[in-house]
């Protein structure tokens, strides 16, 4: 079993998330403790905040008091409804938050059935529940419960491998053909992408870049592909490599290959309008570029943005680490076209549009106080945040730890009572 832990600031972000997921029924909440039950055991987003807003208000200092935890077994561990239940309450009990007001879902969405716990990190004095030692005290619980509850144990030989996987290249440290490598022969065996646009946007995130060339050898025409290594501005540094030093699977021919096999594999593919939706919703609600990456990564989502030497926005492209896949903007449609990028942040005209499947996506905007530093490669914070420890399953290792999804007009305008609401009680009390 692997423990994700994720922390934010949105509680509505989180709950909408696991909501949005019931009303689809790909998912239901599954158990409730220390919460205002229903008279009928369903549950409103709104509803579901309520027994929370008690410890956010009382918050003191805590930057990101929400926490998004999800459970994962094996693919091939059959785990009952009653299993979960307890499973939820004694990794909750053990790592110092049995006492807090949470939530369990449970998502069917994927072939990997597992469940979503929300709460908080903020006792009822408004005190941060320690976090020391986290990552180890949550291995230590999860290597129990696979024990006392038959499931197959997460840690596993390739482990190491993983690791070295999934760390951006660091251009300083030399051996830049090793640790590119480590990136290169993996990639394409674990996300989709269909065009060499869309593989460099994913290269991106690990500070790699690829191009072609072109020559002749013989009298023959050859073409093929060089690898080079990125800084922190996203400029080439070291020497380039050819892709032959890195195996078949970096060649111009086997990505060529890849990149049919993958178009055609995403032709009706759900997470296409998971992924638009997400997107739609923030641009509704996100306050400058850097909130709108925010709250994709929130998601699992990142957000690699092309821009001419004027800086003007000419390209987008989406990388949703869910569904190991990437899509250029534009096969969303034009509502997600480069020029609305442009009016959207530099003029800030906001798209009337609806959500582009019918959900209206309106939402308040949201305060901009908390928006994080600009970073080029946002992704491994998000990595961080949840742990890369005891790896099983590669192509399931991130999972969105929450954030905005589209609502109803109702649930929404809650959201945006509930967020005036906390800021006037917390006045009141430092008054």
């Amino acid at each position: 079993m692997i423990a994700k832990i994720g922390r934010g600031e949105s509680l509505y972000g989180a709950l909408s998330y696991n909501h949005v997921k019931v009303q689809q029924e790909n998912g239901q909440v599954l158990f409730t403790h220390n919460m205002m039950e229903t008279p009928d055991g369903n549950y409103s987003v709104s509803q579901l905040s309520r027994s929370f807003e008690p410890y956010l208000i009382a918050n003191r200092n805590t930057e990101k008091p929400v926490l998004h935890i999800s459970l994962n077994p094996d693919p091939k561990d059959q785990v009952s409804d009653e299993k979960y239940k307890m499973m939820a309450q004694q990794y909750m009990r053990e790592m110092g938050y049995g006492n807090q007001p949470f939530v369990v879902f449970k998502h069917t969405d994927i072939e990997r059935t597992h469940i979503h716990i929300v709460s908080v990190c903020v006792d009822e004095d408004g005190k941060k529940i320690s976090d020391k030692f986290e990552k180890r005290r949550s291995m230590k619980v999860c290597r129990d419960m696979e024990q006392k509850y038959g499931l197959i144990p997460a840690i596993g030989k390739e482990e190491p491998e993983t690791r070295v996987l999934f760390r951006p290249v660091d251009y300083t440290e030399g051996n830049l053909k090793s640790q590119m490598a480590s990136v290169l022969r993996h990639l394409p065996e674990y996300y989709r992408f269909q065009t060499l646009g869309e593989y460099n946007a994913l290269l991106s995130l690990f500070n790699i870049t690829t191009e072609k060339v072109e020559g002749e050898l013989h009298g023959k025409p050859k073409h093929g592909l060089i690898y080079s290594a990125l800084d922190e501005n996203g400029k080439k540094s070291g020497p380039p490599f050819k892709a032959s030093l890195f195996g078949i699977i970096a060649g111009l021919e086997t990505l060529e290959k890849h990149f049919s096999k993958s178009k055609e594999s995403l032709k009706d593919s759900e997470a296409k309008l998971l992924i638009s939706n997400a997107i739609a919703l923030a641009m509704k609600s996100s306050v400058g570029e850097l909130d709108f990456k925010e709250l994709l990564a929130s998601q699992g989502i990142n957000a690699v943005i092309r821009r001419n030497d004027a800086g003007r926005v000419y390209g987008m492209t989406f990388i949703d680490h869910n569904s190991k896949t990437v899509w250029n903007g534009s096969r969303f449609g034009k509502e997600f076209s480069a020029n609305i990028f442009n009016d959207l942040w530099q003029n800030g005209v906001k798209s009337e549009m609806d959500n582009p499947h019918g959900t209206s996506a309106l939402l308040p905007t949201l305060s901009g106080d908390f928006l994080p530093a600009e970073k080029p490669h946002d992704l491994f914070g998000f990595l961080e945040t949840i742990g890369l420890e005891a790896v099983y399953d590669i192509s399931g290792f991130i999972e969105t730890t929450g954030s905005l999804f589209p609502n109803t007009h109702g649930e929404n305008y809650e959201e945006f009572a509930f967020q005036k609401q906390m800021k006037k009680k917390k006045r009141k009390k430092r008054l």
